[in-house]
C-alpha cells in the first residue's frame, strides 16, 4: 500500500517537463527586473508567454518564486536561492557552449568585448580596423560601461573580455599589460602655463581642475596623480566640477572654465585642433594609466585573448607605451 502510494508520484516526477534554460533565463529576466512586461521585452516575448513559462516552473519546482500584485512583483525567501541557482546554471551553460565553439576555432563567431567610455572612443577605431583584417570571422560586439559594472559583467560571463585601465579586483578574473598611457594637460589657449613646454602636474591649480563624475576609473586616477583629498568638498581649492563625459569637460576647458587632464590616445581625437584649448606634455611622468585586456581564469578562448592583445600592441601610437611587441 505504501509502494502504491510512492510510485504514482515518483511517475509524475519522471512525466513532468524538464527545467530548459529559456526558463531560467525567463526567471532571472523577472528577478531583475521585478516587471513581466520589461523581462518579456528584455527576452524578446510576450508576456502572457513569459508569465505562464514562470508559473509552470513554480510548479514544476512546488514552490512559489515570486509575490504578485498590481502593483509590485517581489522575490519570495526561496526565490531568491532558486534565482541565484539559476543564474550559476546558465553561467555554466554559457561556458559550456564557448568551451565547444573555441574547440573548433578560437577566432570564428561573437566576442562580447566591454571598454569604460575614457577608453572606448579612442582604441576602439584602431581595434576595429585591426580585426577586420586580421579576423574577418570574428564578430565584436561592444559594450561602454563604468570599471565596476564590467568587472561584474565579466565575472558573470556576460561578457568575453573587458579593457579597463585598473587591475582586476575579483578573485576569477586575471589580465594581460596592453600599455602605459600617459595623462596630457589640456588647458585654454590663453593660460598661463601655455608659456611651458611642458607642466609638471603639481603646478595645476587644483581649484582649476575639471573632473569627471564619481564612478570613472580616470576620475580616480587623476586625484591620485594630483595628489589631491578625495575627503574635501568641490569649491575653493578643491575640484569644482563633475560631469559624465570627457567632451563635456573638454568644451568646458575651451570655454575657459578650467584644466583637466586627458589620456594620450585621446589626442589622435579631433578636440585637439578646436579653438581654445592648449594641451602640454606632463613633465613629471607620474600621471598616467596602465591598460589592461581583462579576462575570467579559465576562459577557453584564450588564444584569441592572445590574439587580441597582439592585434592591439602592433596598432597602437608612439603617444603610448606598448607592454607587447
Amino acid at each position: 500500500m505504501t509502494i502504491n502510494r510512492v510510485l504514482p508520484t515518483y511517475q509524475q516526477t519522471r512525466m513532468a517537463p524538464a527545467v530548459n534554460t529559456r526558463d531560467l533565463e525567463y526567471l532571472v529576466a523577472v528577478a531583475e527586473e521585478l516587471h513581466f512586461g520589461r523581462a518579456a521585452a528584455r527576452c524578446n516575448a510576450s508576456q502572457p508567454a513569459l508569465s505562464g513559462q514562470v508559473r509552470k516552473l513554480e510548479e514544476r519546482l512546488g514552490a512559489k518564486l515570486f509575490e504578485r500584485t498590481k502593483r509590485r512583483v517581489a522575490l519570495t525567501g526561496i526565490g531568491r536561492q532558486v534565482v541565484n541557482q539559476a543564474r550559476d546554471i546558465l553561467r555554466g551553460v554559457v561556458a559550456l557552449e564557448q568551451l565547444a565553439a573555441a574547440h573548433k576555432d578560437p577566432f570564428v563567431g561573437t566576442c562580447r568585448l566591454g571598454m569604460p567610455p575614457t577608453i572606448g572612443p579612442y582604441l576602439t577605431p584602431l581595434l576595429l580596423r585591426a580585426v577586420k583584417h586580421y579576423l574577418p570571422q570574428l564578430r565584436l560586439e561592444l559594450i561602454e560601461d563604468f570599471t565596476d559594472h564590467l568587472e561584474d559583467q565579466l565575472d558573470a560571463g556576460e561578457l568575453d573580455l573587458a579593457i579597463l585601465a585598473t587591475s582586476p579586483t575579483r578573485a576569477n578574473l586575471a589580465e594581460i599589460v596592453l600599455y602605459d598611457e600617459p595623462f596630457w594637460i589640456a588647458m585654454p589657449g590663453d593660460h598661463p602655463l601655455t608659456r611651458q613646454d611642458a607642466v609638471d602636474v603639481t603646478q595645476l591649480p587644483p581649484g582649476e581642475l575639471l573632473l569627471l563624475s564619481d564612478g570613472h576609473c580616470l576620475r580616480d586616477q587623476i586625484y591620485d596623480a594630483c595628489k589631491l583629498d578625495r575627503a574635501r568638498e568641490s569649491g575653493d581649492g578643491g575640484p569644482r566640477t563633475q560631469k559624465t563625459s570627457l567632451s563635456t569637460i573638454l568644451a568646458l576647458v575651451g570655454a575657459g572654465e578650467g584644466v583637466t587632464l586627458v589620456p594620450a590616445m585621446s589626442l589622435a581625437s579631433g578636440w585637439v585642433t578646436d579653438a581654445g584649448i592648449a594641451v602640454r606634455r606632463e613633465e613629471s611622468g607620474t600621471a598616467g594609466r596602465t591598460v589592461r585586456l581583462t579576462h575570467r581564469k579559465g576562459y577557453p578562448r584564450m588564444a584569441l585573448t592572445e590574439k587580441l592583445a597582439d592585434l592591439i600592441a602592433a596598432g597602437l601610437p608612439n603617444t603610448v607605451n606598448p607592454a607587447r611587441r
